[in-house]
């Protein structure tokens, strides 16, 4: 079997239940088995590491929440994500295995064909995940000093690069809207600045710290409490309160970086701009301040449209948004309200630009989408 496939651990302590899940992937994946929690944390922890577990919750001796909370202490497995398998299926048990940080949950009996598309589905989250981490690696080469020692090192214990880890895991479709977003910033913010400059070109320079910084302005969403992230029905008032607060406390995690920098590094303060404002609107009615026009800064204004385009087109969970028509017609509608008016025009001068980055996700690969 090709060592390109991806690895999955099964755990399990009813060798039956082994042998038919193994048999289910073996065609398609590199399979582990473990039919015990001590054994599956020694398999996750050597080399090469599964991209998948798939994890028994009614265990003896160790059961499937401790072996969980195991995994997400020790920094060598935190990342490997975890499907629940299990015979229980009440609410409460799923919100406890999710509030543990298990990315999906699967009930038994097993269904072949539903457990086939939840393994398809993380093994591309995770895809999506290590992209994004390795563009935040990257970003956070820029904090380099040459005089001094650098403020967060560039690898993957890096402060930045903790915190958009935390991102993935609690909200694992968080990764292709951000890389989406920096897609689309470059579309616009060449069609924006081409517009204001007499020459009718962009400046690239300025283009390109847009499109790096566009990589962080939803990292505040890494310090919001998991329960309200994972919440499927509406957030009550305190809930909503606490996901608001993600705009504050992004730009707070940059402005940290930006203070100990000791020099002044333009990508993140344009990343801090469009962490704290880009839920304003154009009409002051949005927060953290109520800023209103050109009040708000450009970088955080562009990411407004972008972002809420996206977001359309992928809500939470990857399916069932908008075509991509219906999707433009909502920013329309929210021309002068809640988008700035210019930037809107632009966004429809582009759209034939920014049409195939909705259609295709960040590897490349063709995405269903409404046309």
């Amino acid at each position: 079997m090709s060592a390109n496939l991806p690895l999955l651990l099964i755990v399990d302590d009813n060798p039956e239940n082994l042998t038919v899940i193994g048999e289910l992937l073996q065609p398609r994946y590199r399979v582990r088995a473990a039919n015990a929690g001590p054994r599956a944390l020694r398999l996750a922890g050597l080399s090469p590491q599964p991209d998948l577990i798939l994890l028994d919750v009614m265990m003896p001796d160790m059961d499937g929440y401790e072996v969980l909370a195991s995994l997400r202490a020790d920094p060598a497995t935190r990342d490997i994500p975890v499907i629940f398998l299990t015979a229980l299926d009440s609410a409460t048990d799923e919100e406890r295995g999710l509030q543990l940080g298990a990315a999906d949950y699967v009930a038994k009996p097993i269904r072949p064909a539903v457990l086939l598309a939840r393994v398809r589905l993380q093994l591309e989250l995770k895809q999506s995940r290590d992209r994004l981490h390795e563009r935040i690696r990257q970003l956070e080469s820029e904090l380099f000093d040459a005089d001094s020692s650098p403020l967060v090192r560039a690898s993957p214990d890096g402060a930045l690069a903790r915190h958009a880890r935390t991102l993935q895991l609690r909200d694992p479709f968080t990764g292709e809207h951000l890389l989406r977003c920096q897609a689309y910033i470059r579309v616009l913010a060449q069609q924006v600045l081409g517009a204001e400059s007499p020459g009718g070109r962009a400046d690239e320079q300025r283009v390109e710290q847009m499109v790096r910084s566009a990589a962080l302005h939803d990292i505040g969403m890494s310090v919001i409490p998991q329960h309200v992230l994972l919440r499927a029905s509406a957030l009550n008032s305190e809930e909503a309160a606490q996901l608001r607060r993600h705009a504050t406390l992004g730009a707070e995690l940059i402005g940290q970086a930006e203070a100990e920098a000791r020099r002044q590094l333009d990508f993140l303060r344009i990343a801090r701009e469009m962490a704290l404002h880009h839920h304003e609107r154009w009409d002051g009615s949005g927060y953290p301040d109520g800023l209103s026009g050109e009040e708000i800064p450009l970088p955080a204004r562009l990411v407004a449209v972008v972002g809420s385009f996206d977001q359309l087109v992928w809500p939470s969970g990857g399916v069932g948004g908008l075509t991509l028509e219906a999707a433009l017609q909502a920013i329309r509608q929210g021309r002068g309200t809640r988008f700035d008016p210019a930037a809107v025009d632009a966004f429809e001068r582009c759209f034939d630009q920014i049409a195939p980055i909705a259609r295709t996700r960040p590897d490349g690969d063709a995405a269903e989408v409404g046309a």
